[in-house]
């Protein structure tokens, strides 16, 4: 490479998550400063929310509802001005608190008079009391005090969100922002109105932060990492916003969203805000691009990049083929340059298992790079960040533990892998044991035989306290299907072997799989009751399932009995694609008799009633035995 140095700045978009960074930046931050690159990060994700959710951006979301004529309030809102001033005084304090800054104020805040209480509070009346008490009781006990707090001021801050939503931006979401601009979108038009448009309060705040973060880190480059469609439209924003104060910052998109939606990308307007779009891992194309910048390279050698032909004005694709930066050598990701200690823990489920995602501040980490398994039907295994496995040796991982520990002073991980394999947890047990390492850490995993009652053990001597995997339809014919590798009863010891060892359990949970009938999702259904009413999980969510055009069901329909709907040209964004499936069972309708059910049984309610109950219509009784996970536990 030239000696011409370059300063990069990766950034975080709105929105991912509010508790914790979103770890690509980290990652290649850390990759980055490994190869003598000028690296530095930035959360305008987590900056965005603090900047609104204060005195100053609470007084500009009132001043931009007294500009709109009266009659078009919601009564939300109209309760909002008319609590204003104590929204107002309470806003920092209950922000502060949710960053761990002032927790005494737990006290107050659990005497529900101190902060303003909007319409989702009502969501408390579920919690029943059988003496008639406290509802939350129940939920936290007496000791529960910070629990319950925190609980209270997550209703308080969803609260200020919708009215932000329904007075400012209508797209606003703390993690879906504006996702269906670019969700499964066939064309730019969608988005190219929406970042036409005059800006609001929202837009206002990001170009702001943006343009500090440019004064205050001076890049050459930006990076902008897009996990979800949730945080296209803000990274454009951010784009947008740098493009018009200095054209010459090179502006490039990579992340999750762009490597399974935009790989067929031909919209050249995607260029009038970003010079680059890289595909896959990030690494090795940003290397080729940052030596294409100091002269090093053409672009006709960089590294799966779309880019505007200057000439001719058309995307153009190009993909040298280089060998890409082996696991074990991507190095240690690294937090340096965020506030770890501005991340809010906020409480929205009180169950134990699902509170993880959202409470508390964790080191993502990855064990392993792909999928070892590789082989679920609806799942996007033909893409790299599923179809290459790459490993890491044990030390390798707990030196990067270590590393990150002493950096951040905190032991909580997070190892966000598609499915930690059991040999790597295994040996990754061993070595935090061997070497006197102390961390919490949890994970997605696959409910596979290999994970005995003494693997758990050892799990949980290392510091395993929860695990999440997916049972999908708990339905052996649509497991097989699925090509999932495991079955019900299977799913059922091993699950009990997390439990039994103290580890909590979350399964992930799916409905509409092709070909599933009414009797099928009433099977799952007490299959899931079961589970829950045995112990064997604690947690679950159930979401619709998707056919994508990278899954083998996208690619190969036939094999599964059902049709695709044809796609309509593509220019941007393609992955969702609907199907014609002939059983023609209404999932939407299933769907939310699932999610009712499931919520109440993470709250430890209904397990004893027969399932058909939560169901609006008439279904079919269940065929399942009551007591199958019981005979399958012995």
């Amino acid at each position: 490479m030239s000696e011409i140095s370059l300063r990069v700045l990766s950034v975080i978009p709105p929105m991912t998550q509010l508790n914790t960074p979103y770890p690509s930046t980290a990652y290649l931050t850390g990759f980055l400063r490994s190869r003598g690159v000028d690296a530095v990060q930035e959360d305008l994700a987590l900056a965005l929310v603090l900047r609104l959710f204060s005195r100053d951006g609470l007084t500009a979301i009132r001043g931009r509802i007294e500009a709109t004529p009266e009659r078009q309030r919601s009564p939300r809102v109209r309760a909002f001005l008319a609590q204003f001033e104590r929204y107002r005084l309470t806003i920092d304090p209950a922000i502060a608190f949710l960053q761990g800054r002032d927790p005494t104020l737990a006290n107050r805040i659990c005497g529900r008079n101190f902060l303003p209480e909007g319409s989702r509070f009502e969501s408390l009346d579920v919690y029943i009391d059988p003496e008639g008490g406290d509802p939350l009781a129940w939920a936290f006990g007496a000791l529960g005090l910070e629990d319950r707090a925190r609980h209270l001021a997550t209703l308080y801050l969803n609260d200020v969100a919708d009215v932000l939503r329904e007075a400012v931006d209508p797209r606003f979401e703390f993690v879906r922002y504006a996702e269906s601009l670019a969700q499964s979108q066939a064309n730019f038009e969608p988005l190219a109105q929406a970042l036409a448009e005059r800006m609001n309060l929202v837009d206002e705040t990001l170009r702001a932060l943006t343009l500090d973060a440019i004064a205050r880190h001076a890049p050459q480059v930006v990076l902008l990492s897009v996990p979800f469609p949730g945080a296209v439209y803000g990274a454009f924003r951010i784009a947008q916003a740098i493009k018009a104060h200095d054209p010459k910052i090179v502006t490039v998109l990579g992340g999750g969203f762009v490597n399974t939606e935009l790989r067929e990308l031909k919209e050249t307007r995607v260029f009038d805000y970003f010079d680059f779009v890289t595909l896959d891992d990030g690494e090795r194309p940003i290397l080729a691009l940052l030596d294409h910048l100091k002269g090093g390279r053409g672009r006709s050698r960089l590294v799966r990049s779309f880019f505007r032909d200057p000439d001719g004005g058309e995307v153009r694709y190009v993909n040298l083929g280089e060998a890409d930066i082996a696991f074990a050598e991507v190095g240690t990701p690294t937090w340096d340059g965020l506030p770890l200690d501005r991340y809010l823990s906020v409480l929205d489920m009180l169950n134990p298992m699902h509170r993880l995602w959202s409470d508390g501040r964790w080191n993502k980490l990855t064990v392993a790079h792909g999928c070892y398994w590789k082989k679920c039907s609806f799942c996007d295994v033909s893409l790299d960040y599923i179809s290459r496995y790459d490993g890491a040796s044990a030390k390798t991982l707990v030196d990067r533990i270590e590393a990150i520990i002493a950096e951040t002073g905190q032991t909580g991980f997070h190892f966000v892998d598609e499915a930690a394999p059991p040999k790597a947890l295994k040996a990754l047990a061993q070595e935090l044991l061997e070497r006197g390492v102390a961390i919490s850490w949890w994970g997605n995993i696959r409910f596979e035989k290999s994970f005995t009652p003494e693997l758990c053990r050892l799990l949980a001597d290392s510091g395993c306290i929860a695990v999440s995997g997916g049972l999908e339809v708990a339905s052996d014919r649509l497991l097989q299907l699925m090509k999932k590798g495991v079955s019900v009863d299977q799913v059922a010891r091993v699950t009990n072997a997390f439990t039994e060892a103290g580890i909590l359990v979350h399964a992930y949970l799916m409905y509409g799989f092709p070909t599933q009938t009414v009797q099928d999702t009433v099977d799952a259904l007490e299959y899931v009751r079961q589970l829950f009413e045995s112990g064997c999980i604690q947690s679950g969510f159930f979401h619709r399932f998707a056919c994508t055009v990278h899954s083998p069901v996208g690619q190969n329909p036939d094999e599964y009995g059902v049709k695709l709907v044809p796609l309509p040209p593509v220019t941007f964004a393609k992955n969702d694609v609907r199907f014609i499936d002939p059983t023609g069972v209404d999932h939407d309708t299933l769907g939310v008799a699932l999610n009712k059910a499931l919520y109440n049984y993470m709250h430890g309610i209904g397990l004893e009633q027969d399932v058909r109950g939560w169901f609006s219509d008439r279904v079919p009784r269940p065929r399942v035995p009551r007591n199958f996970i019981e005979r399958a536990l012995r």
